[in-house]
Order: structure tokens, then C-alpha cells, then sequence
């Protein structure tokens, strides 16, 4: 999909995040395992056009993997540290064709680092919704090495193994409403 394709399937305008139908998620190798995780609440707005962006803010202390000890611990200094770092920022600089459709460049801030990360984007469709609104869907897909944010926290294991993995797999799956011109 080019970016002409998403002028033309998507309305220009601005869509805002429906977090009631969005997630935003994560996969981290434990041990031998994976650990899949989310972050309840978050925004964001993507703008669609002649010059498309897209930011985002995720609460990183309403974490969620679904073990309360672990989620607590991920909230403290050793990860996140959200007493300092409540919260992580993304900001496009970038929009180009490839990959599943879109590719997004922009600023990932984590832990008072930023850094540049890319989301492979996948526009799933636009339709309207029986409210009289407009809704796209939106699926992105990025792989960051936490350690590059300064989430370096590990426990070493026998045989020079480590008991959480560097890699950590990122899926953000988001319905955005258009919003309506006021001055219309």
C-alpha cells in the first residue's frame, strides 16, 4: 500500500485512539518461554493526508501480564521505573511506503530515552459506524532491543543463559475515530 493508497482509502483528518478497541502489547522471552503482556491504558492520534504522523502515550504503570508480582516488579526501578518515568512516548518523524503497507519511522521514548524505531503498519480498513462516525483499524508491528532504553535488569542463569530476553516484540492494534471539523 502506498502512501497515495492510504490518502485515498482513509479520509484526511485526524483519528483519535479508541482505547476501548485498541491494544497495545507485548512479547518477552522468560527462560525457555514467552511472556505476552499489555498496557491498559494509553492514547493517541494519527493524522491521515498530505503530511501523515502519529503519536502516542502509554501509562507504563498500568502494565499488565497478568501476575501481580510480576507486573510489580516490572513498575520499579529495575524496568520502567514509573515513579520517575510514568510513561512512554511515541512520535512519527516519517511515513513511507513498504512492508505491510506503511512503514512509520519516529521517536520511541522509554525510561528518558529516546530512540528511533520503525512500526510496520498494516491499514486493516475504514468503515463507518453506526454512530454516523468514521473508524479505520490499524495493526503495527516493531521489535526493540530493551536495552537500548535502559531496561537492562537480568538475572543470570546457568550455562551463561539470562532469565529475561533482550528482544521484545511489539504489537499495537488500534481502531482511531475520525474526528469531525467543528468549524464545519
Amino acid at each position: 500500500m502506498s502512501i497515495d493508497v492510504l490518502e485515498t482509502t482513509a479520509p484526511a483528518g485526524t483519528w483519535v485512539i479508541d482505547p476501548g478497541h485498541s491494544e497495545v502489547g507485548f512479547t518477552a522471552r522468560h527462560l525457555m518461554s514467552k511472556v505476552r503482556g499489555l498496557f491498559e491504558r494509553f492514547e493517541g492520534q494519527i493524522v491521515t493526508g498530505e503530511s501523515p504522523s502519529a503519536t502516542a502515550t502509554v501509562d507504563l504503570a498500568s502494565i499488565n501480564t497478568r501476575e501481580a508480582n510480576r507486573d510489580a516488579h516490572l513498575r520499579s526501578g529495575d524496568f520502567f521505573d514509573v515513579e520517575a518515568h510514568g510513561a512512554m512516548t511515541f512520535r512519527s518523524t516519517a511515513v513511507e511506503s513498504g512492508g505491510k503497507g506503511l512503514l512509520v519511522t519516529g521517536d520511541l521514548s522509554l525510561k528518558g530515552v529516546t530512540r528511533p524505531v520503525v512500526l510496520d503498519v498494516e491499514l486493516l480498513g475504514v468503515e463507518s459506524d453506526p454512530w454516523g462516525g468514521t473508524r479505520a483499524g490499524f495493526e503495527a508491528t516493531t521489535t526493540i532491543s530493551r536495552k537500548q532504553w535502559g531496561v537492562d535488569f537480568n538475572v543470570p542463569m546457568d550455562g551463561g543463559r539470562l532469565l529475561v530476553g533482550d528482544k521484545i516484540d511489539i504489537t499495537i492494534a488500534v481502531e482511531a475515530v475520525l474526528q469531525q471539523d467543528e468549524t464545519a
